[in-house]
């Protein structure tokens, strides 16, 4: 099939202080989170200057997957803040694109990490009449590339450790209705948290490790809202409480160091296991190791060169998507929609 660009999808994030606000509100849109949860978050970006490492890690992979001779060009385009994906696609209509694929910064199912980056590109085509056809590349969870990436990032990591350590994995919270949700309703919904296990599976079986956990990050609702357990500073409490000295932290649901990353591993769970007198060690993000690149290069290719779908889960190989569409009936419905701060 022939195509004539690729657009890198992201989420997003401010370039500096005064752009930290807007940018918030544009996050949760139409969710009703209070203000004072935007005045929490909004300090986690200050304290890192009001800039984000987001956009400029994007940049720099896409950079990476030029250099691998992709012969498409790249348009970059984000969800919450500039270059708006709107923009971006307006930009490729003028530019004479008629057909592109779509990389989605997210590995997985579910609402908030596929069907969200659906949406976008609606809104897009919706705010550029006649634009370009639009084909969302597939999740990508299980692609041995990924999960290779993973593991040397975990082998480095325990590396700098003096002792024995646990093996944690960590992802994105989200509601537990919204993960229930995640998927075709044939399939019996949490798609994404069983992704983020099978991931997680999968490092650890390429590392020989048995015995490892899988626990969340970065919840963002009310208290009286389900979501999904357990924590990762409150998992550093648990396994302190064990008698456990070292730990070693792979963030196995995100492709780069967003500020969740930084804000909440490198500050606040490396914070609490310093107070325990803990060691503690987060593993790389696969966004500058080479096979991240390669991997970007693959999933073109399954299109324009009818290469091979390489995958290590039995899991159904979805996201795929044309101009915005659900990849399945009643796929990921966003009925209670979570706000991703």
């Amino acid at each position: 099939m022939s195509f004539d660009a690729l657009l890198w999808l992201s989420f997003g994030g401010p370039e500096g202080p005064e752009d930290v606000r807007p940018f918030l509100e544009n996050v949760v849109r139409g969710r009703g989170v209070p203000p004072e949860r935007l005045d929490e978050v909004e300090a986690h970006y200050q304290h890192f200057g009001g800039v984000s490492p987001i956009n400029r890690l994007n940049l720099e992979a896409i950079e990476a997957v030029k250099a691998r001779g992709l012969e498409l060009p790249i348009y970059f385009g984000n969800r919450n803040w500039h270059p708006m994906v709107e923009d971006t696609v307006a930009r490729m209509k003028a530019d004479g694109v008629r057909r592109a694929l779509v990389f989605p910064t997210s590995a997985y199912g579910g609402y908030s990490a596929c069907r969200q980056y659906d949406e976008d590109i609606v809104r897009a085509l919706q705010a550029v009449p006649d634009g370009p056809e639009l084909v969302k590349l597939r999740q990508f969870f299980d692609h041995p590339l990924f999960i290779g990436a993973f593991a040397d990032g975990v082998r480095a990591a325990a590396s700098s450790l003096s002792g024995s350590y646990r093996l944690v994995f960590t992802a994105h919270s989200v509601p537990v209705s919204a993960d229930k949700a995640a998927g075709p309703a044939s399939e019996g919904g949490y798609r994404y948290s069983r992704q983020v296990v099978e991931a997680s599976r999968l490092v650890a079986a390429e590392l020989g490790v048995t015995e490892y956990d899988v626990v969340w990050q970065s919840r963002s609702g009310p208290p009286q809202i389900p979501w999904l357990e357990p924590d990762i500073v409150d998992h550093i409490d648990a396994l302190h409480a064990k008698g456990v000295t070292g730990v070693v932290v792979c963030p196995i649901g995100f492709v780069s160091d967003h500020l969740e990353v930084v804000w909440d591993l490198d500050t606040e769970a490396r914070d609490r296991a310093a107070e325990l007198g803990m060691e503690f060690a987060r593993a790389a993000t696969p966004n500058s190791d080479p096979r991240f690149s390669e991997l970007v290069v693959e999933l073109v290719a399954e299109h324009t060169a009818d290469a091979p779908v390489r995958k290590l889960s039995s899991f159904v190989a979805a996201g795929c998507t044309v101009n915005g569409a659900p990849c399945a009936p009643l796929c990921c419905e966003p009925a209670k929609r979570p706000a991703r701060t």
